[in-house]
């Protein structure tokens, strides 16, 4: 069994996973300009064991303008995603800063994944 999720955090607030353009534009204002977390969550079970991982990585977005706002809610590329955007799509040219796992902003951090299914193998 495998099973993960992440979520998007500025400060102490959790951001929904967006579901209206309402909810996109206020998580998109919230990230503008500032830096925030992204938390994946990875389960590995085998055998009746199971092995957990919590990845966090840091981005920080450019201050947005508008338009480009505007622009990405009409892409339709933030339904369902974690604080209202997808890094592997054009939320990408808002990234000013990323450290730590890229693949784990994307939604499945890759490199813990592996080692937890190596290590129930």
């Amino acid at each position: 069994m495998l099973a993960a999720d992440s979520v998007v955090a500025v400060g102490r607030r959790i951001l929904p996973k967006a579901e209206t353009e309402a909810e996109a534009r206020a998580c998109l204002a919230l990230l503008s300009g500032r830096r925030h977390k992204v938390l994946g969550g990875v389960a590995v079970g085998s055998a009746g064991k199971v092995r957990t991982r919590l990845v966090e990585t840091a981005v920080r977005f450019k201050r947005l303008e508008r338009a480009e706002v505007d622009a990405y809610v009409r892409s339709g590329e933030w339904q369902g995603k974690a604080g209202g955007y997808a890094i592997q799509g054009r939320a990408a040219s808002f990234v000013a800063f990323l450290s730590g796992s890229y693949s784990n902003v994307v939604g499945l951090p890759l490199f813990e994944t592996l080692a937890l299914l190596r290590a129930v193998r």
